[in-house]
This record gives structure tokens, C-alpha cells and sequence, in this order.
């Protein structure tokens, strides 16, 4: 866009006087420059200028000192890597803090890439985090200190004999010592103790002390008695939470198993994709061969027609010379597509490179050392059914989400009550000119207890109608509504997805027996039809579409069992199975010391220490505990209630 020449002189020192107002130290510098009043290019330069971050970073390692790319090089002429598929899992497991995928943008939008961290960052949030939640409930300490001097005039005539009693003017030094330490309890419960001592010194007459403090001290208790009170509604709301808001630490704990669920999702996401990459690396390889042993084969022939046309025999014939050679260049195309095109040999290793985490070239070149599956594979319908709708990280991640909706629900409905606490303090005072003094200091006096004063009530907190409340209430029937009736669609659509890679997995596995007899059918061709070429019998296109069919027929061979393995891998994903299928476990670490004693000493409560004592009453369960995602056959019972019977409640 073109920008304006300035034409009013006014304006123009008015911008030029903005700019320079700024507090930024490099505006100031560029603008001082500025002595052509006419020219605007100097501010052009340096507005629209582009500058670099000063951020202190240090290039991956992998990314540093990279030999230089294979392009069309003989794959035997470069070292071979052998690598496992175990192996290769196992090397992008160790290098991925970010959790990378084959279709990832983490150069396009890298904050909607996952990370191994992403479930601690949900944890250590500190709006809505676990430990923020478990943060409303600790001891809150404040203390403040203030000195003021006061120096007034008073409106108050000189009077005799008054005026030798009251002074002209009020001059006065006084302090201020205020203490206080608070606490919420899992019941709502609020304690506080509050010290406060104020020092005073003025010039008024008839005073007992030239200088005296004052001081208290107190305790205060106020418990809810309906809204607000309780374990459960504390647990899942948190202590003093505005209706329809809910950051207990329960909810907090969900969230992470949601993270954890997510952070799961990005595993499997990567080791599908590893599993992808090795087997596609398998084809390209196959791919590569059957390519080139055309080629071979188109060569010889081209080879043999040539030295019967400078003989003159026989099929040396021009034309068929050169649809030999057209063959052979062909052949030679497909070579270097399989090689180094998109979809070649260079471009599915250094795939794989990527996701293992590893340098996009070394000097080595990845060769797989596991072979396709080649025997049949059959998988228990209703067993694969069942774990599929039990063990899917999916339908674990929508059950979090359900029994969150569930506790919100819980809460919204304690909401729809009248706010009334009870309210107690007791406080003791105390006077004397010494804070400290063996026989008159202000904490003397206090402890004696000479002044003592109490108050006990109730508060009352109604909002007329509830409108509020009862409108948070009908958004968590409707959140809890919902969230079940996705799950059953997902249930519904991954008995499609699971039935669909069955099926995959019974034609892959005919496709590998039919391209099998093709790749037979297609050799046994090729030798027929050279024996006739080679007396003269046929003409020279039937061998070279026979040599193009056997090229395509092993090709396809190959194709259809890189297609196998996938096709099993994919029934596993949709069955929950594929990180017990790749042989990878995860788990959460392990909390201190200090929490495992805590939880031991709570529990104690929980069981009757004596025959006769009285057992404290369990909250609501919000886990069944533990779950192995790399388990298979386990059936989970599910503790989901129907929607519509927790609505109707």
C-alpha cells in the first residue's frame, strides 16, 4: 500500500511527536535521524523492517554437518543400516519428544503438534492443574506493617479553659501490625487467625498513656451449610467456585487422564506411522528389484535383436529393434521413479529416518531385515470386538470425558441451594504503653484474657427463581447427554472400522496368493515366449509385454504383502492392541515418597483400628484404578451410568 504524502504541517509534527513518545529505545534513535520533513522513506525502511529474535538456541545435532543427499546412486554401492521393525520402533520412542507423524505440519502450526510434555503441562498448569486445585485448600498467611504521621489542623476556636486540653492541631504517629492465617478445609470450612496491634502516639490531653498499644486477638469459623458444603461438592467445584465453574481437584485429575489419553493417541499415532514407513521402505526395495531385473531382462533382449540386425538374421528387424529399446528406456524410467521419485527407494529411507529421529542421511542407507508375514492370520471376531469397545484409547478418553460431566452434573445440582454458612468469632483485647513489658506489655494483657468478646450467627444468601443455578444445571444434563450419545457413535463406528480391517486382512491375504500365481504364471510366459523369439515363431511384442506383465505381476507380489502386514497392523489399532502387538508398555511415573505416606496415613481412617470404632464413610469411587493399555482379552466393566436414568434423577 502506498502511503500518503503528508500535507498538513500540523498532523505531521503531531505523528512525528507520537512516534517519539514511545518508550521503545530503538524508535527513538531511527526517528531522530529523521531530518527530511518531506521524505518519508526513512520511516518506511524501518516500520515495515523485519528483524531477527535474539533467542539462545543450538541446531539439533542431527541437523549438523548432514552428508549430502542419494539422488540416483546405486543403493549397493551405499553401507547398509539393517534395521528390525522392533528396532526401529525402540530408536523413535527414545528421540521423540515431539511425537511426530507421517501427515504432521510442525513446521506449518508446531503448537498443534503433540509432545512427551504436553501431560505434564496440563498438570502444572497453574490455573487448572492438579496442584492449582489442590492449592484452594492451603493455609493462606498475610502480614502487614504500615507506619503513618499525621500532621491536621482542627476547626475549633480557642476557647479558655479548653483550649489548654484540646490542641490547635492534631499531630499524631501511629503503626500498624496485622497477622492473619486462613485455611479451607475439603468441607468448605473456613478457619482464620487474625492478630492485629496498632501503636498511637499523639498530642491530645487526658490521656492514660503518652503512647499505648491496642491490640486484639481473634479466631473466626465459618462453615456452609448448604451451597458450598461438603466433600463431594468441594472435591468437584473447589472451595468458594462461581456457578457453572468447576476446578476441584477432581476435575483437575480427569483432565490429566485426558492428557494422558491424548499424549497415548500420539504414540499409537507414531508407531502406526513407523510401522507405514518400514513397510513401505520393504516395498520400495522389492519395488526397486523387480524394476530393475526388468530392465535386465528388456536389456538382454534390446542386446540380442541388435547383433541379429547387424547380422541381418532374422528378427533383427528395425522395427523390432527399436520397440526393444523403447522397452529397455522404459524399464530405465521406472527405475529411477523407484529410486529417487516421490514415492521411490531415497524418499520412503529418509521417511523413516524421520520418524526414528534420526539424521535425513549419514552415509548409510536403511535396509529392512523383517519379512512379511506369509501364512494366513485369522482373529477372533467377538473377542476383537470386545476389546476394541473396551480398550480403545477413544472410548477411554470418552469415558473420562462422560464421568466429568457426570460430577459437573453432581455439582450443579448442590448449586441449586440457598447460601446459608454459619458464622463464629472470638476475639481478646487489649491496652498498654508497652508491647513487651513484664508487668503491662499489650501481649500480657491480651493472654490475660481481661477483655473478651464472641459472636455466633447465621448468614443467609437467597437468589430469587435460581435462574442461574438451574441453567447451569440444564447445561450439564446436555453436556452429560451428549458425551454419551458420542460415545455410542464412536462405539457404532469402530465396530465399522474394526469389521472393515477383518476384511482388509482377508484380501490382502488373497491378493498375496493371487499376484503369487500371477508372478509364476508371468516367469513361466516370459521363458516360453523367449524360447519361440529365439525361433523365430512370434513377434517381438509379445515378449517384451510379457517381460513389462512379470515386472508389474512381482511388483504387485510385493505390493500386496507390505498391503498384508498393514492390513494386520490396522486390525490391531482398531482392535486397541497395537502397542502389546509392537511390544511397547507405557506407564505414569511414580509420585514422592511424602504422597504415598500421606495417602497410607488417610487411608488409616478408612479402617476400624478397634472392633467398636466408627467407620468413616468412603467418597464416591472416580476410577476403577489402573489399566494396562497394552493388556488384550481383559474385559473392563463399565461403571458409566445411563444418561437418561442419571437425568431423570
Amino acid at each position: 500500500m502506498k502511503l500518503r504524502k503528508l500535507q498538513r504541517p500540523w498532523l505531521k509534527y503531531t505523528l512525528i511527536g507520537l512516534m517519539l513518545s514511545t518508550g521503545c529505545r530503538g524508535p527513538i534513535n531511527r526517528f531522530a535521524a529523521w531530518r527530511d520533513t518531506k521524505d518519508i522513506a526513512y520511516y518506511q525502511k524501518f516500520a515495515h523492517q523485519i528483524e531477527y529474535p535474539d533467542v539462545a538456541s543450538v541446531n539439533a545435532f542431527e541437523t549438523v554437518d548432514l552428508a549430502a543427499p542419494l539422488t540416483l546412486k546405486n543403493p549397493s554401492e551405499v553401507p547398509a543400516w539393517e534395521l528390525t521393525l522392533q528396532e526401529a520402533v525402540a530408536s523413535a520412542l527414545r528421540s521423540s519428544d515431539v511425537l511426530r507423524s507421517i501427515g504432521g505440519t510442525i513446521v506449518q502450526a508446531p503448537t498443534a503438534t503433540g509432545t512427551v510434555l504436553d501431560p505434564g503441562l496440563v498438570e502444572s498448569n497453574p490455573l487448572n492443574g492438579v496442584e492449582a486445585a489442590l492449592s484452594q485448600f492451603d493455609a493462606q498467611v498475610s502480614t502487614r506493617l504500615f507506619w503513618q504521621k499525621n500532621d491536621r489542623p482542627v476547626n475549633r476556636a480557642a476557647t479558655p479553659p479548653f483550649d489548654q486540653i484540646f490542641a490547635g492541631a492534631l499531630a499524631q504517629t501511629t503503626g500498624n501490625y496485622i497477622n492473619s492465617v486462613s485455611k479451607t478445609t475439603a468441607q468448605g470450612a473456613q478457619f482464620s487467625l487474625n492478630s492485629n496491634v496498632v501503636y498511637d502516639r499523639n498530642n491530645n490531653l487526658g490521656l492514660a498513656f503518652p503512647s499505648s498499644f491496642v491490640g486484639f486477638l481473634e479466631a473466626q469459623y465459618r462453615q456452609p451449610l448448604m451451597q458450598g458444603a461438603g466433600t463431594t461438592y468441594n472435591r468437584i467445584a473447589g472451595p468458594n467456585s462461581v456457578v457453572g465453574q468447576y476446578n476441584g481437584v477432581l476435575i483437575a485429575r480427569i483432565n490429566m487422564d485426558v492428557s494422558l489419553a491424548d499424549f497415548e493417541r500420539s504414540v499409537l499415532t507414531l508407531i502406526n506411522d513407523i510401522e507405514t514407513a518400514y513397510w513401505e521402505l520393504y516395498f520400495a526395495y522389492r519395488d526397486l528389484d523387480a524394476k530393475v531385473v526388468g530392465r535386465e531382462n528388456s536389456l538382454k533382449t534390446w542386446q540380442r535383436i541388435h547383433e541379429l540386425q547387424k547380422v541381418g538374421a532374422r528378427g533383427g528387424e528395425a522395427d523390432a529393434e527399436a520397440q526393444a529399446r523403447s522397452q529397455y528406456y522404459l524399464f530405465d524410467s521406472q527405475v529411477n521413479d523407484a529410486l529417487a521419485g516421490p514415492r521411490g527407494l531415497y524418499q520412503a529411507e529418509q521417511q523413516l529416518r524421520y520418524l526414528m529421529g534420526v539424521a535425513a542421511t549419514d552415509g548409510r542407507l536403511i535396509k529392512p531385515m523383517d519379512l512379511p508375514l506369509q501364512a494366513e492370520l485369522q482373529f477372533d471376531w467377538y473377542e476383537a470386538l470386545g476389546d476394541a469397545t473396551q480398550q480403545r484409547v477413544e472410548i477411554r478418553r470418552q469415558k473420562w470425558q462422560i464421568k466429568k460431566r457426570e460430577l459437573e452434573m453432581l455439582a450443579s445440582r448442590l448449586n441449586r441451594r440457598a447460601r446459608l454458612d454459619a458464622v463464629t468469632s472470638y476475639r481478646q483485647r487489649g491496652l498498654a504503653d508497652h508491647l513487651f513489658d513484664n508487668n503491662n506489655g499489650l501481649l500480657q494483657e491480651i493472654a490475660q484474657g481481661n477483655y473478651q468478646e464472641w459472636q455466633a450467627g447465621l448468614e443467609w444468601n437467597y437468589n430469587v427463581g435460581l435462574r442461574q443455578a438451574s441453567a447451569a444445571m440444564r447445561n450439564a444434563q446436555l453436556n452429560l447427554v451428549r458425551e454419551n450419545s458420542v460415545l455410542k457413535e464412536m462405539e457404532l463406528k469402530i465396530s465399522h472400522d474394526l469389521s472393515n480391517a477383518q476384511r482388509q486382512i482377508a484380501r490382502s491375504y488373497a491378493q498375496v496368493q493371487t499376484n503369487y500365481n500371477r508372478v509364476e504364471a508371468d516367469r513361466q510366459q516370459v521363458e516360453v515366449l523367449r524360447n519361440r523369439y529365439e525361433r523365430g515363431l512370434i513377434n517381438i511384442n509379445f515378449l517384451l509385454q510379457a517381460q513389462q506383465s512379470l515386472a508389474n505381476s512381482t511388483s504387485g507380489y510385493h505390493r500386496a504383502l507390505s498391503d498384508y502386514m498393514l492390513a494386520i497392523r490396522d486390525f490391531h489399532r482398531e482392535k486397541g492392541s497395537l502397542l502389546n502387538y509392537n511390544q511397547v508398555q507405557l506407564a505414569e511415573a511414580g509420585y514422592s515418597g511424602d504422597a504415598y505416606r500421606s495417602a497410607y496415613e488417610r487411608g488409616r481412617d478408612y479402617t476400624p483400628r478397634d472392633p467398636g470404632a466408627t467407620v468413616t464413610t468412603q467418597p464416591g469411587l472416580v476410577t476403577q484404578g489402573p489399566f494396562d493399555p497394552t493388556s488384550i482379552g481383559e474385559v473392563v466393566t463399565p461403571m458409566i451410568q445411563n444418561a437418561e436414568e442419571i437425568v431423570s434423577r
